[in-house]
């Protein structure tokens, strides 16, 4: 097993040294700055990498919205034949290539990499480096603190108070922004659909709960610089979403009503409703046009 993850072991201690290098000349050598800027680089750099995976995530989405028609025709159909309502929903989906689960494929693609941080950094506490992170750089990120806590430290792995609480802080940051992200796609940018029965909107609410339930449980096994990575990777997830549910919603959506209802007074201009400065009466239209050029006199000739 460790032979097979060794590569993405030296990808991600590679990444995070190649921006400490860039970073330290700044910070610091030993500082915190130097490192928990390097693993939100990392979050950057691996979430650009993403970017055609969360396209691809947002045209199946739209894509199952589009069919919603559809499935509640075979949900009702065969409701008393739940394998046969099955077999029909995965034909429809095979025939539109469409996949129910593409609003997860993000979080899977991240797994490995979070997988390989947790390793990197539980092994720094541990005495047990892998990767790059060795010599030097070991020492260094060792001593790095993240607000007084190691960031090679986890809450049930110290007795130490300060990590403790920069623990506790970082797991409602990550709870938090988890919640605030999958809640943001349910009010604004999902199309309206009846609660009763819907699959999709099924699915969104267990994720809206279920995720930060996991992430607030399992947080206190996370060192404090894969809480760091992961608070990082939600805020860059809610940013990229909100900037697409407001420049390209989905129809049918709040964001897609509220953005033609700007497009279409937008394109009005001042007219139906818009009250025009009428002039006083006592105004001659010199006074709005600016003032008459009175007619020069003619100079009489000697």
């Amino acid at each position: 097993m460790g032979a097979i993850l060794d590569p993405l072991y030296f990808i991600v201690s590679g990444v995070m040294v190649r921006f400490y290098d860039v970073l330290s000349p700044i910070f610091g050598k030993d500082s915190g700055v130097s490192w928990s800027l390097s693993i939100m680089g990392l979050v950057v750099l691996i979430r650009i990498v993403l970017i055609p995976l969360f396209v691809k995530q947002i045209k199946s989405q739209r894509a199952l919205t589009a069919l919603q028609p559809h499935m509640k025709a075979i949900q009702t159909k065969y409701k008393d034949d739940r394998q046969k309502q099955s077999e029909e929903m995965m034909k429809l989906y095979k025939e539109h290539k469409t996949n129910p689960l593409a609003s997860c494929f993000p979080i899977l693609a991240q797994a490995p990499i979070f997988f390989a941080l947790f390793t990197v950094l539980n092994g720094i506490a541990k005495n047990n480096p892998h990767g790059l992170l060795k010599g030097e750089y070991l020492t260094s990120i060792a001593q790095a603190k993240f607000f007084g806590a190691s960031i090679a430290e986890s809450f049930l792995g110290t007795s130490d108070s300060t990590v403790k609480i920069v623990t506790v802080v970082l797991i409602f940051v990550m709870s938090a922004t988890t919640f605030t992200t999958q809640r943001q796609l349910m009010v604004k940018g999902m199309p309206k659909m009846d609660s009763s029965n819907n699959m999709m909107l099924q699915q969104q609410k267990i994720m809206l709960y279920l995720f930060p339930l996991i992430f607030a449980i399992s947080g206190v096994n996370f060192p404090v610089g894969v809480l760091i990575y992961w608070s990082t990777t939600n805020f860059w997830t809610w940013g990229q979403q909100y900037y697409v549910i407001k420049r390209n919603p989905t129809p049918g959506s709040p964001a897609y009503e509220e953005l033609q209802r700007k497009r279409a007074h937008k394109a009005k201009g001042p007219v139906d409703g818009t009250v025009i400065d009428q002039p006083d009466e006592a105004e001659k239209p010199s006074d709005i046009a600016g003032q008459r050029k009175q007619p020069k006199k003619k100079k009489k000739k000697k």
